[in-house]
Formats: structure tokens, C-alpha cells, sequence
């Protein structure tokens, strides 16, 4: 196994430009083009793209890399082990130009099904959130040292984070046989970092994702001290079928499975 430290300190640095790269395209009158699935796509995932894919090829070339954005990436055979991309997640919410800020890029690395690294940057918040399987989590805002953060031991009520752009009945449904009535709303990955940071103790998921939507998050909350888990409280692996998620379950706290 390779250092996953200096992986990850070699690839902070090209999260960061693809961040900048997103906020100029970002900051303009861009052009959104639907591709054949019916996703959008726009300048900004295509630059992001490029400079992480040129990091990961100097960084680790032996590693074959998964990108959304990358169509013919998404028939390679699974490997032992493989990074996930998703130059910007949260495409939903990078369109409204809102200022909120709820679209990250993701890079996760897989190593025998499981995440073990996972570097997520918040371009409009300038933090970098990173986790390695362990060696614990962190996260750096503008440039600053990189600060510990840890999920929390559940205790009094109970807050769930959900989607912004995807909340559907099955979630709410989750939510109410287990009586949970607080809950946050954000778009992409930071649904991760949420309960990476302690704000919150559940994450479900039933709606439609892809491998490269939750790599690096689940890395970094795992690193954190959360787990995610199947239906039945197993914990989730990667590498299955055209890189196709199915319904998934955060945990700040393993007691709480």
C-alpha cells in the first residue's frame, strides 16, 4: 500500500486549482449542455476534469482512475484498487449560481472494495475536508492548517442530513419510524461532511447515485469515525455493477446501527 498521506498532500494542491478553475466559470454566463443520460454538464466540470486527472496520472499513474465525467471510464473492469472522480458534485446546485456554495469535487480512492482515502474541496467555502482510513479527518478553510474533525456520540435528539434537490418519500419514511424530526438540508458531498463534523448523526439515502457521488465522502467520514452501511447495517463496498450505488446509510456513530 502506497503512502496515502502524500497521496493525499500530492493531490491537495490540484482540488484546489480545479476549485478556482470552477469559480471563474462559476462567476460567468456559461452554457449547460444535457448529455444522453439527461445529466447537465458545463465548461466547469470539463476544466475541473482536466486538472485532476492530470494530478492523479503524476501522482499515481499505476492507479486507474473512474470519472463521471469520463463515460468510457465507467466500463472498465474493477479493479483492486481505483480512484473516483466527480469534478463537480452537486451540478444541481452549481446551476443556480446562488451563492450557497453546495457543489464540491470529489476524489475517493477504493482499495479492496473499501475507502480509504478521500479529499473533498467547497470551492465557494475554500475548505478542504480530507479523511485516511486510519489516520483520522480533517478539514482546512482558505489555506490554513488543517484542523481535526471527528463525528459525534448521539446523544439527546437526533438530526439526519438530507439532499436538497433529491429528498424523496422513502427518506422521509426512514425518518419518521425512527423519530427523527430534525433535519439539515445540503447539496452534494457536504451531506458527508456534515456528519463527518459532527452536525448531524444520519445521512440516508435511497435515490439513484453513482460510486463517484459518495467515495470521498464515505473515506472521510469513516475516517472520521462514522460508518456507512447497506440496508441490513453491513458495511457498504464499492466496485459494484457499472459503478451503480444502491440505497445507503450514514453513521456518525456505529452504536447507532
Amino acid at each position: 500500500m502506497r503512502d496515502l498521506a502524500k497521496l493525499a498532500d500530492d493531490l491537495s494542491p490540484a482540488m484546489i486549482e480545479a476549485g478556482n478553475a470552477i469559480m471563474e466559470i462559476y462567476r460567468s454566463d456559461f452554457e449547460v449542455i444535457v448529455k444522453d443520460d439527461g445529466s447537465p454538464v458545463t465548461a466547469a466540470d470539463e476544466a475541473a476534469e482536466v486538472i485532476l486527472l492530470a494530478a492523479l496520472k503524476e501522482a499515481a499513474p499505476e492507479i486507474p482512475v473512474i470519472s463521471e465525467e469520463n463515460a468510457s471510464s465507467h466500463h472498465l473492469a474493477v479493479a483492486d484498487a481505483y480512484f473516483l472522480v466527480d469534478p463537480i458534485d452537486g451540478t444541481k446546485e452549481f446551476l443556480k449560481q446562488d451563492g450557497k456554495g453546495a457543489f464540491t469535487v470529489n476524489i475517493g480512492l477504493i482499495v479492496e472494495g473499501a475507502p480509504v482515502m478521500g479529499l473533498i474541496y467547497a470551492p465557494v467555502f475554500e475548505t478542504l475536508y480530507r479523511g485516511i482510513k486510519g489516520q483520522g479527518a480533517s478539514r482546512a478553510v482558505a489555506g490554513g492548517a488543517p484542523e481535526a474533525i471527528a463525528t459525534r456520540a448521539p446523544s439527546g435528539k437526533l438530526t439526519a442530513v438530507a439532499s436538497a434537490s433529491h429528498r424523496d418519500e422513502a427518506t422521509n419514511d426512514w425518518l419518521e419510524a425512527r423519530g427523527i424530526t430534525d433535519t439539515k438540508a445540503i447539496g452534494s458531498s457536504l451531506k458527508f461532511c456534515l456528519v463527518a463534523i459532527g452536525e448531524a448523526d444520519f445521512y440516508p439515502r435511497f435515490g439513484p447515485t453513482m460510486e463517484w457521488d459518495t467515495a470521498a465522502g464515505d473515506a472521510i467520514v469513516r475516517a472520521a469515525g462514522g460508518m456507512t452501511c447497506f440496508e441490513d447495517g453491513t458495511p457498504y463496498h464499492y466496485g459494484k455493477e457499472s459503478y451503480r450505488n444502491v440505497p445507503f446509510f450514514v453513521y456518525g456513530n456505529e452504536a447507532l446501527i
